[in-house]
């Protein structure tokens, strides 16, 4: 697991698929907070130094997390959590009919952990994805995805709600054989520092699987 940033109040790193962010009931050791934990304690099991968790990403997600240093740092960063800037790269089935384009709906969550689109602002809570189509070949679109809200499943969930499941993603739509890995990337982060008055960004290199679907990535924000 690449570290990709590194200081008194930060540990950001490049979280590979297939990792949990932190622990479930069925998982309590293979996970991201765990293996950090176990870093900066820098394998003593006396050592009180703990790391604080300020976001989460899909266990087979790719890319950028952050983790704090300390409480305090953990909380400024969710003070200020809005003016966070998330942005993913994906691959998905087909063609969207919009080339760019803001998809909004309501998530819900079932008994089976299933997240899905309702109507009804009641029942769930606004999701706002925002997207772009970078590349297309005969199959996948290469799509540049800006969160404008933080829900589970959410970029998973709208773009089968488009008819373009992502690669790989049997959850939520995607039963193509021989695409194992999801294609949904954490590219970069963009945020205020906790101690610092300045704005960071972290960028995570794309997976080479992505070339292999799509072949090559162009520069995102282009």
């Amino acid at each position: 697991m690449e570290i990709l940033y590194e200081d008194g109040d930060l540990l950001v790193v490049n979280k590979p698929a297939g990792l949990l962010t932190v622990k479930t009931a069925t998982e309590k050791t293979r996970t991201v907070y765990r293996i950090l934990t176990d870093y900066v304690r820098k394998g003593s099991l006396k050592s009180r130094k703990q790391i604080y968790t300020v976001h989460r990403l899909d266990r087979w997600t790719w890319g950028v997390l952050i983790f704090a240093k300390s409480e305090a740092a953990m909380n400024r960063l969710k003070d200020r959590w809005a003016e966070t800037k998330k942005t993913y790269i994906v691959v998905v089935n087909g063609h969207l009919k919009a080339k760019e384009g803001v998809i909004t709906s309501y998530l819900a969550e079932d008994t089976r952990h299933v997240v899905y689109s309702t109507p009804n602002p009641a029942n769930g809570k606004l999701a706002q994805t925002a997207y772009k189509v970078l590349k297309e070949t005969a199959r996948f679109s290469l799509l540049e995805v800006d969160l404008l809200t933080g829900r589970k499943n959410q970029i998973r969930v709208h773009m089968a709600d488009q008819g373009n499941p992502v690669v790989g993603d049997r959850k939520y739509g995607d039963n193509t054989e021989g695409f194992e890995r999801l294609a949904l990337h954490s590219e970069s982060i963009s945020f205020p520092h906790p101690s610092r008055d300045e704005r960071m960004t972290v960028e995570a290199k794309v997976p080479g699987c992505f070339r292999e679907w799509v072949g090559a990535i162009p520069k995102t924000g282009e």
